[in-house]
């Protein structure tokens, strides 16, 4: 389409939404926002972007904070292995690169975290570089407009894709073009019912015409999806709790819960009591059941979590047999650790 970038220039200039990343060319500043957005959506990951940049203003800022106060921060976000890769990068930004985000696209790629969108958002954004975004959006637009039917989760349709787009581009205004058709596919050509009567591509618009909008673009795969079952001991004794932090690879590394018994299907009250994995944990300690929580079910991209909260009274000290991995700590002090969304949601409403 001839004149497909300046149409959405304009109505970007018209349109977008004033969000603070937009108004800076500092290229840490415009990363940090790039890697909350991953997967997030604007108005949740916005009070998460001003409340990293006023706590590290600077990659030095970052780099020299200490892990918990990150993750902590974090905190409700998910997706915490971009919260570790965010901290990894700015270390190696600050030993290897003196402190300062690299302007090149090859470069800006070999971070941790860092993927092609995420750097091209960079160099065009930050630097002016003319390497164009491909995001959700971005595949949404183009299949639209130019009726493509290839599967956008293929490596032939994200080959045909980021080909497209980079012969669209703006060369002159390459980070304006590229925020301009983000914004354009987030608020006009949006995923459900977009309102193609306004829409200032309409009349050159494959999908429009066809009336296949809702049809595109297309995916091929599905993820699986498996069911996970946690059953969480929340363990008391005289004002004291036991937490575990996770580093074993899985979800959540680095985030701390409670000791966890996780079975292949929902037990009984009764069923877990007499597991081996129960009897294990408890050994030969003497302690009586405060309360069973109702189940908390928490869906990630690629599994359900369903979980329960077992409130165990003991009626000895819980270092005396809880494994050396376990932290005693507190029940005050819990909040002070991060932890995953699913466990604040049970603070919140049960401690």
């Amino acid at each position: 389409m001839k004149h497909f970038s300046a149409k959405i220039i304009t109505w970007y200039r018209q349109n977008k939404r004033d969000l603070p990343w937009r108004n800076t060319k500092d290229a840490y500043l415009i990363w940090l926002s790039e890697i909350i957005l991953q997967q997030t959506r604007v108005d949740q990951g916005m009070a998460y972007y001003l409340k990293f940049a006023k706590e590290f203003p600077t990659i030095k800022h970052l780099a020299k904070a200490d892990n918990d106060t990150v993750m902590k921060l974090w905190q409700g976000l998910g997706y915490y292995s971009r919260a570790r890769n965010l901290h990894a990068t700015a270390k190696i930004l600050q030993n290897d690169f003196k402190g300062k985000f690299p302007d090149s696209y090859a470069d800006i790629l070999t971070l941790k975290g860092v993927g092609e969108y995420t750097a091209a958002a960079i160099a065009s954004f930050a630097f002016d570089k003319p390497h164009a975004v491909v995001d959700g959006n971005v595949f949404r637009v183009l299949s639209r407009v130019f009726g493509i039917e290839t599967p956008i989760d293929s490596s032939i349709g994200k080959k045909e894709f980021y080909t497209l787009a980079n012969e669209l581009i703006d060369k002159k205004m390459p980070g304006m073009h590229n925020q301009a058709i983000m914004e354009f596919g987030a608020l006009q050509c949006k995923p459900v019912n977009p309102d193609c009567s306004v829409c200032c591509l309409n009349s050159n618009c494959y999908a429009f015409a066809k009336k296949v909008v809702q049809e595109l673009p297309i995916k091929e795969k599905k993820t699986k999806v498996r069911n996970r079952y946690f059953n969480y001991i929340v363990f008391k004794y005289k004002g004291t709790t036991a937490i575990r932090k996770r580093v074993e690879k899985d979800i959540w590394i680095n985030l701390h819960d409670f000791p966890l018994i996780e079975t292949t299907k929902e037990l009984t009250e009764e069923k877990l009591l007499a597991s081996p994995e129960w009897k294990k944990m408890i050994g030969k300690t003497k302690y009586s059941i405060g309360s069973i929580s109702s189940t908390y079910k928490h869906i990630l991209s690629h599994q359900k979590i369903f979980a329960r909260f077992i409130i165990v009274n003991s009626e000895q000290p819980l270092r005396s047999f809880l494994p050396e991995e376990i932290i005693i700590i507190k029940e005050m002090d819990i909040h002070k650790y991060a932890v995953p969304r699913l466990v604040d949601l049970f603070l919140e409403k049960e401690i």
